[in-house]
């Protein structure tokens, strides 16, 4: 079985980003336009945006793995 494609690049309006942080860690998020997710780089997690909406439950949150 092949992993899913990701989803098309969604635009997230910028103050949102900037008055978003990650609720694990309360560190800045860095968006990943063409993931579609919304980044913390010190909790190691990725946030999805869902039809425009990002997800930040941390259980919805993808683990990233080294180096990303």
């Amino acid at each position: 079985m092949t992993a899913a494609p990701p989803p098309p690049p969604v635009d997230v309006d910028p103050r949102l980003l900037e008055v978003l942080v990650c609720p694990v860690t309360r560190a800045p998020l860095f968006y990943d336009r063409a993931r579609g997710e919304l980044v913390s780089h010190t909790a190691k997690l990725a946030y999805p945006i869902r039809d425009g909406v990002p997800i930040m439950l941390p259980e919805e949150a993808r683990s990233l793995a080294d180096g990303e």
